[in-house]
Protein backbone atom coordinates (compact mmCIF):
# COMPACT_ATOMS: atom_id res chain seq x y z
CA UNK A 1 0.00 0.00 0.00
CA UNK A 2 0.97 3.63 -0.32
CA UNK A 3 1.39 6.05 2.58
CA UNK A 4 -2.00 7.77 1.91
CA UNK A 5 -3.66 4.35 2.24
CA UNK A 6 -2.19 3.68 5.68
CA UNK A 7 -4.75 5.63 7.76
CA UNK A 8 -7.69 3.52 6.56
CA UNK A 9 -5.70 0.32 7.05
CA UNK A 10 -4.89 1.39 10.61
CA UNK A 11 -8.54 2.20 11.30
CA UNK A 12 -9.51 -1.27 10.04
CA UNK A 13 -6.92 -2.89 12.28
CA UNK A 14 -8.04 -0.89 15.30
CA UNK A 15 -11.68 -1.79 14.70
CA UNK A 16 -10.70 -5.46 14.67
CA UNK A 17 -8.94 -5.15 18.03
CA UNK A 18 -5.38 -5.29 16.71
CA UNK A 19 -3.06 -3.17 18.83
CA UNK A 20 0.27 -3.29 17.02
CA UNK A 21 1.75 -3.32 13.52
CA UNK A 22 5.15 -3.96 12.03
CA UNK A 23 6.10 -1.50 9.31
CA UNK A 24 8.13 -2.54 6.26
CA UNK A 25 8.97 -0.21 3.39
CA UNK A 26 10.33 -0.82 -0.09
CA UNK A 27 13.02 1.81 -0.47
CA UNK A 28 13.58 3.44 -3.84
CA UNK A 29 16.89 4.97 -2.74
CA UNK A 30 19.71 2.41 -2.82
CA UNK A 31 23.47 2.71 -2.74
CA UNK A 32 26.50 0.89 -1.39
CA UNK A 33 26.38 2.72 1.97
CA UNK A 34 22.59 2.32 2.47
CA UNK A 35 22.14 6.07 2.93
CA UNK A 36 18.37 5.73 2.55
CA UNK A 37 18.23 3.80 5.82
CA UNK A 38 18.96 6.98 7.74
CA UNK A 39 17.07 9.48 5.56
CA UNK A 40 14.78 11.65 7.68
CA UNK A 41 12.08 11.56 4.99
CA UNK A 42 12.34 7.91 4.02
CA UNK A 43 9.27 5.91 3.08
CA UNK A 44 9.45 3.99 6.35
CA UNK A 45 9.65 7.19 8.40
CA UNK A 46 6.60 8.57 6.61
CA UNK A 47 4.76 5.28 7.10
CA UNK A 48 5.49 5.25 10.85
CA UNK A 49 4.22 8.80 11.18
CA UNK A 50 1.08 7.95 9.21
CA UNK A 51 0.29 5.12 11.63
CA UNK A 52 0.87 7.22 14.76
CA UNK A 53 -0.97 10.25 13.38
CA UNK A 54 -4.00 8.05 12.72
CA UNK A 55 -3.92 6.00 15.92
CA UNK A 56 -1.43 7.19 18.55
CA UNK A 57 -2.18 4.15 20.70
CA UNK A 58 -1.18 1.67 17.98
CA UNK A 59 2.21 0.19 18.85
CA UNK A 60 4.59 0.39 15.89
CA UNK A 61 7.34 -2.19 15.42
CA UNK A 62 10.07 -1.82 12.81
CA UNK A 63 12.94 -3.79 11.38
CA UNK A 64 16.39 -2.20 11.31
CA UNK A 65 18.05 -3.66 8.26
CA UNK A 66 19.94 -2.57 5.18
CA UNK A 67 18.94 -5.18 2.59
CA UNK A 68 16.24 -2.84 1.25
CA UNK A 69 18.67 0.07 1.10
CA UNK A 70 21.91 -1.36 -0.31
CA UNK A 71 22.34 -1.66 -4.05
CA UNK A 72 23.46 -5.27 -3.54
CA UNK A 73 20.54 -6.45 -1.40
CA UNK A 74 22.98 -7.35 1.35
CA UNK A 75 22.21 -6.76 5.03
CA UNK A 76 25.69 -5.54 5.91
CA UNK A 77 28.02 -2.79 4.83
CA UNK A 78 31.29 -3.90 3.32
CA UNK A 79 34.83 -2.68 2.80
CA UNK A 80 36.02 -4.40 -0.33
CA UNK A 81 35.10 -8.03 0.15
CA UNK A 82 35.05 -7.77 3.93
CA UNK A 83 31.91 -7.20 6.03
CA UNK A 84 32.30 -4.05 8.10
CA UNK A 85 30.64 -5.00 11.38
CA UNK A 86 31.43 -1.72 13.13
CA UNK A 87 29.92 0.39 10.36
CA UNK A 88 26.92 -1.92 10.14
CA UNK A 89 26.24 -1.59 13.88
CA UNK A 90 26.63 2.20 13.73
CA UNK A 91 24.22 2.51 10.80
CA UNK A 92 21.72 0.19 12.50
CA UNK A 93 21.83 2.37 15.61
CA UNK A 94 21.37 5.57 13.62
CA UNK A 95 18.46 4.04 11.73
CA UNK A 96 16.82 2.97 15.01
CA UNK A 97 17.09 6.51 16.42
CA UNK A 98 15.44 7.97 13.32
CA UNK A 99 12.63 5.43 13.49
CA UNK A 100 12.13 6.12 17.19
CA UNK A 101 11.97 9.84 16.46
CA UNK A 102 9.22 9.16 13.91
CA UNK A 103 7.16 7.37 16.55
CA UNK A 104 8.30 3.73 16.56
CA UNK A 105 7.69 2.00 19.88
CA UNK A 106 9.77 -1.13 19.21
CA UNK A 107 12.80 -1.23 16.92
CA UNK A 108 14.15 -4.48 15.56
CA UNK A 109 17.86 -4.83 14.77
CA UNK A 110 18.02 -7.51 12.08
CA UNK A 111 21.73 -7.76 11.28
CA UNK A 112 22.11 -10.88 13.48
CA UNK A 113 25.53 -9.71 14.70
CA UNK A 114 26.74 -9.61 18.27
CA UNK A 115 27.10 -6.11 19.68
CA UNK A 116 24.54 -4.47 17.39
CA UNK A 117 21.72 -4.64 19.94
CA UNK A 118 23.96 -2.99 22.53
CA UNK A 119 24.86 -0.24 20.05
CA UNK A 120 21.18 0.37 19.28
CA UNK A 121 20.25 0.50 22.96
CA UNK A 122 23.02 2.97 23.73
CA UNK A 123 22.10 5.20 20.80
CA UNK A 124 18.42 5.22 21.75
CA UNK A 125 19.23 6.12 25.36
CA UNK A 126 21.59 8.90 24.34
CA UNK A 127 18.94 10.34 22.01
CA UNK A 128 16.32 10.38 24.78
CA UNK A 129 14.35 7.36 23.58
CA UNK A 130 14.67 5.28 26.73
CA UNK A 131 11.04 4.12 26.46
CA UNK A 132 11.57 2.65 22.98
CA UNK A 133 12.05 -1.11 23.23
CA UNK A 134 14.51 -3.23 21.25
CA UNK A 135 13.44 -6.48 19.59
CA UNK A 136 16.38 -8.00 17.71
CA UNK A 137 15.50 -10.56 15.08
CA UNK A 138 16.63 -14.14 15.60
CA UNK A 139 16.65 -15.45 12.04
CA UNK A 140 17.01 -18.92 10.59
CA UNK A 141 18.18 -19.34 7.02
CA UNK A 142 15.08 -20.38 5.06
CA UNK A 143 13.49 -20.59 1.62
CA UNK A 144 10.34 -19.11 3.13
CA UNK A 145 11.68 -15.55 2.64
CA UNK A 146 11.83 -15.70 -1.13
CA UNK A 147 8.49 -13.97 -1.77
CA UNK A 148 9.44 -11.14 0.56
CA UNK A 149 12.90 -10.79 -0.98
CA UNK A 150 11.41 -10.55 -4.47
CA UNK A 151 8.79 -7.99 -3.45
CA UNK A 152 11.28 -5.86 -1.54
CA UNK A 153 14.04 -6.25 -4.14
CA UNK A 154 16.27 -7.56 -1.36
CA UNK A 155 17.78 -10.67 -2.88
CA UNK A 156 21.57 -10.64 -2.31
CA UNK A 157 23.50 -10.23 -5.52
CA UNK A 158 26.10 -12.59 -4.10
CA UNK A 159 23.57 -15.37 -4.51
CA UNK A 160 24.61 -16.91 -1.20
CA UNK A 161 22.84 -17.24 2.11
CA UNK A 162 23.12 -14.24 4.36
CA UNK A 163 26.28 -14.78 6.42
CA UNK A 164 24.93 -14.40 9.94
CA UNK A 165 21.64 -16.23 9.60
CA UNK A 166 21.51 -19.43 11.61
CA UNK A 167 21.52 -22.85 10.01
CA UNK A 168 18.33 -24.83 10.76
CA UNK A 169 20.68 -27.61 11.82
CA UNK A 170 22.03 -25.50 14.70
CA UNK A 171 19.20 -24.81 17.16
CA UNK A 172 21.67 -24.47 20.03
CA UNK A 173 23.32 -21.58 18.17
CA UNK A 174 19.94 -19.86 17.89
CA UNK A 175 19.29 -20.22 21.62
CA UNK A 176 22.76 -18.92 22.52
CA UNK A 177 22.39 -15.99 20.11
CA UNK A 178 18.98 -15.06 21.48
CA UNK A 179 20.26 -15.09 25.05
CA UNK A 180 23.27 -12.99 23.98
CA UNK A 181 20.92 -10.38 22.47
CA UNK A 182 19.01 -10.24 25.75
CA UNK A 183 22.28 -9.77 27.63
CA UNK A 184 23.00 -6.80 25.35
CA UNK A 185 19.82 -5.09 26.51
CA UNK A 186 17.08 -6.44 24.26
CA UNK A 187 13.60 -6.24 25.76
CA UNK A 188 12.16 -9.05 23.61
CA UNK A 189 13.04 -11.32 20.71
CA UNK A 190 11.49 -11.83 17.29
CA UNK A 191 11.96 -15.38 15.95
CA UNK A 192 11.60 -16.16 12.27
CA UNK A 193 10.29 -18.04 10.41
CA UNK A 194 7.60 -18.95 12.90
CA UNK A 195 7.09 -22.65 12.24
CA UNK A 196 10.75 -23.70 11.77
CA UNK A 197 11.75 -21.92 14.99
CA UNK A 198 9.21 -23.56 17.32
CA UNK A 199 11.79 -25.74 19.10
CA UNK A 200 14.01 -22.71 19.73
CA UNK A 201 10.97 -20.81 20.99
CA UNK A 202 10.24 -23.59 23.48
CA UNK A 203 13.88 -23.75 24.59
CA UNK A 204 14.10 -20.01 25.12
CA UNK A 205 10.79 -19.98 26.99
CA UNK A 206 12.31 -22.01 29.83
CA UNK A 207 15.45 -19.83 29.84
CA UNK A 208 13.94 -16.33 29.87
CA UNK A 209 10.82 -14.42 30.86
CA UNK A 210 11.41 -11.87 28.07
CA UNK A 211 8.57 -11.62 25.53
CA UNK A 212 9.07 -13.94 22.56
CA UNK A 213 7.47 -12.98 19.24
CA UNK A 214 7.47 -15.52 16.38
CA UNK A 215 7.10 -13.92 12.95
CA UNK A 216 5.15 -16.06 10.52
CA UNK A 217 6.85 -14.92 7.33
CA UNK A 218 5.53 -14.47 3.80
CA UNK A 219 6.27 -18.02 2.70
CA UNK A 220 4.20 -19.43 5.54
CA UNK A 221 1.29 -17.17 4.65
CA UNK A 222 1.29 -18.05 0.96
CA UNK A 223 1.75 -21.78 1.54
CA UNK A 224 -0.60 -22.31 4.49
CA UNK A 225 -3.32 -19.92 3.31
CA UNK A 226 -3.23 -19.98 -0.50
CA UNK A 227 -6.16 -18.37 -2.35
CA UNK A 228 -8.75 -20.69 -3.85
CA UNK A 229 -8.29 -20.55 -7.66
CA UNK A 230 -12.03 -20.22 -8.23
CA UNK A 231 -13.07 -17.79 -5.50
CA UNK A 232 -9.87 -16.10 -4.35
CA UNK A 233 -10.85 -16.86 -0.76
CA UNK A 234 -8.22 -18.12 1.65
CA UNK A 235 -8.61 -20.94 4.15
CA UNK A 236 -6.89 -19.72 7.33
CA UNK A 237 -7.37 -22.89 9.39
CA UNK A 238 -3.84 -24.23 8.77
CA UNK A 239 -2.36 -20.91 9.90
CA UNK A 240 -4.59 -20.91 12.98
CA UNK A 241 -3.30 -24.38 13.83
CA UNK A 242 0.29 -23.16 13.44
CA UNK A 243 -0.34 -20.19 15.70
CA UNK A 244 -1.98 -22.40 18.32
CA UNK A 245 1.18 -24.51 18.32
CA UNK A 246 3.35 -21.40 18.68
CA UNK A 247 1.27 -20.24 21.63
CA UNK A 248 1.61 -23.67 23.24
CA UNK A 249 5.38 -23.43 22.77
CA UNK A 250 5.53 -20.12 24.64
CA UNK A 251 4.85 -17.28 22.19
CA UNK A 252 3.68 -14.05 23.83
CA UNK A 253 2.55 -12.50 20.53
CA UNK A 254 2.60 -13.63 16.90
CA UNK A 255 3.39 -11.37 13.95
CA UNK A 256 1.52 -12.42 10.81
CA UNK A 257 0.28 -11.12 7.47
CA UNK A 258 -3.05 -12.79 8.33
CA UNK A 259 -3.69 -10.77 11.49
CA UNK A 260 -6.66 -8.79 10.18
CA UNK A 261 -8.28 -11.81 8.52
CA UNK A 262 -7.93 -13.95 11.62
CA UNK A 263 -9.21 -11.17 13.88
CA UNK A 264 -12.30 -10.78 11.72
CA UNK A 265 -12.90 -14.53 11.58
CA UNK A 266 -12.78 -14.85 15.36
CA UNK A 267 -14.56 -11.60 16.26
Amino acid sequence: MTVPEIPQAVRDLTAAGIRSVEVFANSLRRDERAAGAVASDSLKVRAIRAVKDTEPGMAVMTDNCRCGHTDTGECHLTVGARIDLEATAALTAAQAVIQAGAGADIVGPAAMTRGTTRAVRQALDEAGHRDVATMPHLIFDSALYEGYRTTMRATPTSGTRRPFRISPRSPETAVDTGLAFLDEGAHMLLLEPGMPSVDVLASLRVRTAAPLMPFSVSGEYTRLAPPDPATGQRDFRPLAELFTMLKRAGADRIITYAALDLARLHA
